[in-house]
């Protein structure tokens, strides 16, 4: 895969209100493409106009000054999301540690933050994330399956997921709030109810805070494309299961989804998690009487 370095004119784009799942109010993406090759991602969807989303990562150079510049115009804060479009802790970035200068200046502008990753490198960054605790700091962790093997094969790039409930457990220990998204849930190849009830239970051992479910997965154009022959590679004869359950639908949804969601709702409750993250809301500061 190759790097190369664009100029961006924008950084950070607002987020459709409400966002009902992450709690966001602007996204911010450093680069374009992503080195995890997760099988199923949506990102390789035509209407984000990524044309090589799997052969070139491309680094938004200037994108700290821009987050330096657009920060200081900001009159209203809420979560900036970073994990939407790619992976911030994708390999490249141990060797750029272009994610770890943002998170500097959003410290910097006392922002809150929402990390979305599949990596543990997002440890290297703990002691600037603690920084932006004090404001908020959230990472949640894509967890598809509690099987590492499985994992390997889906998510070929990524880091496991016992490497992951690992870092949850670190950040948890050190006051960062976290948890687990729970999509996509890829029908007929992770929609066991045993493997949904590991990940929560895993997820709240390891201190997290949420889990924020989707029971399915997008197929659109070149993703469903992309999905179907990497299914054919390493899983013979389920593409052909999806394509007559499923035809040309936007979405594929599990079969067993009721079932999955009375698992879930069952353990969230027993361990007081939420299904999302709240948007952020200041503290009022309150007034100090003179007597």
């Amino acid at each position: 895969m190759t790097v190369r370095e664009i100029q961006a004119r924008v950084l950070l784009s607002p987020v459709k209100q409400p966002d009902t799942w992450f709690g966001l109010k602007y996204n911010m993406n450093l680069y374009r493409g992503c080195q995890h090759g997760c099988i199923y991602c949506d990102s390789r969807s035509e209407c984000y106009g990524i044309n090589d989303f799997d052969g070139e990562v491309l680094v938004k150079a200037n994108a700290v000054d821009l987050l330096r510049q657009e920060l200081a115009r900001k009159r209203v804060k809420g979560y900036i999301g970073s994990g939407s479009m790619n992976d911030p802790y994708m390999p490249v970035e141990r060797k750029l540690g272009l994610t770890g200068r943002a998170l500097e200046v959003v410290a910097e502008f006392a922002f809150p933050i929402h990390i979305l990753t599949k990596s543990d490198l997002v440890l290297r960054d703990l002691d600037t994330l603690e920084a932006i605790n004090r404001t908020s700091a959230v990472v949640s962790f894509t967890i598809t399956t509690p099987d590492d093997g499985l994992a390997r094969q889906v998510e070929p790039g990524a880091p496991s997921p016992t490497a992951r409930f690992r870092a949850m457990a670190t950040l948890a220990e050190r006051g960062i709030r976290t948890g687990v998204v729970l999509m996509p849930v890829l029908p007929f190849l992770q929609d066991d109810p045993d493997s949904i009830a590991q990940i929560v239970i895993r997820a709240h051992e390891s201190g997290a805070s949420h889990v924020i479910p989707s029971f399915g997965m997008t197929l659109r154009d070149r993703q469903r494309e992309h999905f179907y022959g990497e299914l054919d590679r390493r899983f013979p004869g389920l593409s052909r299961r999806y394509r007559r359950a499923f035809g040309d639908s936007y979405f594929a949804p599990v079969d067993r989804i009721g079932e999955l969601e009375t698992v879930l709702d069952d353990l969230i409750t027993r361990f007081g998690l939420l299904r999302r993250v709240p948007p952020y809301r200041p503290v009022d500061a309150q007034q100090l009487s003179l007597f």
